[in-house]
């Protein structure tokens, strides 16, 4: 049955033109998008921006940034913010939005124009201006000029070449520097934040070779003397448990500090803390459930938590804190206890679309504090987690917000965009702002 949204769809003819109609649509949405991020930069220019602290060097309002390369004009650092807020993006990616339409625009001007022209999609216009903000503005020029007429039509390990080439002929010396910090690619990442139910994980990294070749051994070892003790998994199951096992025994490695010749050593285990909410009952064993892991906003099953807690982990067990629960002081410090009601509601800052970690950020008095009739108390309800950039935006910008609930708040932007961040999900209130 056809939908009411595709009119005059009866074909399947019909049906491919409505869709490359609105393909087309969708792109050159994200080109205007692009334009209005460009003009967006231009009404907070570096003028508009007080400078701080004159005098002392020291910084606590707000900046002008660099958003893009070499040449491109500075930018209001709070002003991507609002950008982002209007179009539900975090401020990193409205940050990221802004700085790539610079560069385009001013240093990437060739490619710009295909872009506005229909030739190159955005994605690849994008990927390319984030290549080419490191280099000086001679290289993004060369880069620029040589993609010129096929940008659309290269693959992307061409594009990173000639960006390679543009670095070492246009700017030898960092090229330099990156060659000898090459090494700083290397990375190991345990994806905790993607576990399953089951409490499994993803696992990647990019080593040095050497170093490769020792862990693949350790771990080829380990899978072999687990066949040896008689264990019937499949050879991947056995090294997964051996990576397992080689984590425990580094962990367990004593770390002997010698306070003198005779002296005993000191054993200095190192501990790796995980907070997994439970109920009463799943604790006792009386239900089976689930358990929410909060460093990786995952759940798993109460059994895998068991598991976990076998052997010679040290558990900690704390006291519930009743959420609904108010609470207050007459002092501005804020107490361990608010401090970790006011987290454990929220449990990422309270700002729209941004997902840092509470306990990673300030807990904020959503008013001010203040002795006097108009200022803000030391209490569980006007309380909110807020990553230091958005606390800071908060301080020195007109952006306002309420707490309307324990983890419900109302924002205001500057021009008049309402947003209501509830439980770690954002939504526009108003669509669009009020006419000024």
């Amino acid at each position: 049955m056809a939908s009411p949204e595709l009119p005059e769809c009866d074909t399947p003819a019909a049906v491919l033109a409505f869709a490359q109609e609105q393909r087309a649509a969708v792109q050159r949405g994200e080109v205007l998008i692009l334009e209005a991020a460009l003009v967006w930069a231009a009404m907070h220019p570096e003028e508009s921006v007080a400078d701080a602290a004159p005098t002392t060097g020291l910084v606590f309002g707000e900046l002008a940034v660099p958003l893009a390369g070499e040449g491109t004009p500075l930018v209001a650092e709070f002003a991507p913010m609002e950008l982002g807020a209007a179009l539900g993006m975090s401020t990193d990616s409205a940050r990221s939005l802004v700085g790539d339409a610079l560069e385009l625009a001013h240093r990437l001007k060739r490619t710009w124009r295909l872009v506005r022209a229909g030739e190159v999609p955005v994605w690849k216009a994008r990927r390319v201006a984030q290549l080419t903000t490191a280099l000086p503005l001679d290289g993004a020029e060369f880069v620029d000029r040589q993609l010129a007429g096929f940008v659309g039509k290269i693959g992307w390990a061409g594009i990173e070449r000639l960006v390679d080439q543009a670095r070492v002929t246009f700017d030898p010396e960092g090229a330099e520097r990156q060659r000898c910090k090459a090494a700083d690619g290397r990375r190991f990442d345990v994806r905790t934040r993607e576990a399953t139910h089951d409490g499994t994980v993803h696992v990647e990294g990019v080593l040095d070779l050497a170093d490769a070749i020792d862990l693949d051994t350790a771990i080829r070892q380990g899978a072999e003397e687990l066949s040896a003790l008689g264990s019937t998994e499949s050879l991947d199951v056995r090294r997964s448990m051996a990576a397992g096992e080689l984590a425990r025994r580094q962990l367990a490695f004593d770390l002997r500090a010698e306070a003198g010749e005779g002296a005993a050593s000191v054993v200095k285990p190192r501990q790796v803390v995980i907070h997994v909410h439970l109920s009463h009952a799943a604790i006792s064993r009386d239900e089976a459930g689930i358990a929410h892991v909060e460093e990786t906003r995952s759940i798993v099953s109460t059994e895998q938590v068991r598991d976990w807690c076998s052997g010679d982990a040290q558990v900690v067990i704390k006291p519930v804190i009743d959420l609904e629960a108010h609470h207050h002081t007459d002092a501005y410090a804020i107490p361990d206890r608010l401090v970790d009601q006011t987290r454990l509601a929220q449990p990422t800052c309270a700002f729209p679309w941004c997902e840092r970690p509470a306990r990673r950020c300030d807990t904020d008095h959503v008013v001010a504090h203040a002795t006097g009739p108009t200022g803000g108390p030391t209490c569980s309800c006007n309380l909110a987690p807020l990553c230091r950039r958005h606390h800071r935006a908060k301080t020195h910008t007109a952006w306002t917000y309420d707490k309307t609930d324990a983890a419900t708040y109302l924002w205001r932007s500057p021009h008049g965009l309402h947003l209501v961040k509830d439980r770690g999900t954002t939504r526009l209130v108003t669509t669009h702002p009020p006419d000024e």
